[in-house]
């Protein structure tokens, strides 16, 4: 029986990551037609629409939370769903899906570093070893594999896409750890739930700001099908399975599983958007992975 849960969870982990991968062809979609907090905020309420009565069909509705549960689900809220979608859609408007979906590779070592610093947790030589080799294949990627000159002209290699993307990192880096401590008697459904809300009332009051930038015409078919995506597979069945993870196997071994997203962002990107694949990326990528299955081994 606990092989077969095992087997389940890291299937789920899987099919997360290839959800999530989809997601940056959705967001290249969206992100240069839509205000980014209405968009983020459209993608929110599509995922509300759905988790609310999944919460009450699979849980009998949501619990009561105390206040170190309203602290830690509003904090949920503020940085993986608030920070993390306002900056995605950002760094989407001016970077390619699979460029951008590479970054995503390094949200574990991030994890891990923070994991160090704020809790103790240790990392030995091999795991800092692999940390910068993570970095340094992080850096052929923004730099598109010319370090040298981004050495001596920064702006050349590192534009506000790219600095909007490190942002979601460490805002999604910030939720999962936050989530170790927000499912202490809550279910990943109830977690997802009540940061989704959070995130929704955040990104709401945003969107307010926006609504003159907004045109109808721009709320294409195409769009719409790509925020019900975004709100259906990327949020609700994405972080509630990503959440049953954690929970499982821990945060640090869940997060290795976001290796596969820029496999399957960059694979969709260059099927369903013609992107180009540079060697850069290949590279850059494989030495990101590679750093990181050194770290979280």
């Amino acid at each position: 029986m606990v092989q077969k849960v095992s087997a389940t969870t890291y299937l789920k982990l899987l099919a997360v990551a290839m959800f999530w991968g989809g997601t940056f062809i959705a967001g290249r979609i969206v992100a240069p037609q839509i205000p980014h907090m209405i968009a983020a905020a459209l993608r929110f309420l599509v995922a509300c629409a759905l988790l609310l009565p999944l919460a009450w069909k699979l849980e009998g509705g949501l619990p009561k939370l105390n206040r170190q549960q309203l602290h830690a689900t509003f904090a949920l809220g503020a940085t993986g769903i608030f920070l993390y979608n306002i900056c995605f859609f950002s760094a989407l408007e001016s970077m390619p899906a699979g460029r951008t979906a590479l970054f995503v590779a390094l949200n574990p070592i991030v994890t891990a570093v923070l994991l160090s610093v704020l809790f103790g947790e240790r990392l030995g030589i091999r795991r800092w070893f692999g940390i910068v080799i993570a970095f340094v294949g992080a850096a052929v990627v923004i730099t598109r594999g010319d370090l040298l000159g981004a050495w001596q002209d920064v702006s050349q290699s590192i534009g506000k896409g790219e600095l909007f993307m490190l942002c979601a990192i460490c805002a999604w880096a910030a939720y999962t750890i936050i989530g170790r401590h927000a499912l202490k008697g809550l279910t990943p459904i109830a977690a997802t739930t009540y940061a989704s809300l959070w995130g929704l009332l955040l990104l709401l009051c945003g969107a307010a700001t926006e609504v003159t930038k907004f045109e109808l015409s721009h709320l294409t078919w195409q769009v719409m099908g790509a925020l019900i995506y975004l709100g259906a597979f990327g949020t609700v069945i994405g972080f509630v399975w990503y959440y049953e993870g954690v929970k499982a196997i821990g945060p640090a071994r869940t997060a290795v599983f976001n290796n596969l997203v820029p496999v399957f962002g960059i694979g969709f990107g260059t099927w369903m958007l013609g992107e180009p694949l540079l060697i850069s990326m290949v590279l850059g990528g494989v030495l990101v992975v590679t750093g990181v299955l050194l770290t979280n081994r």
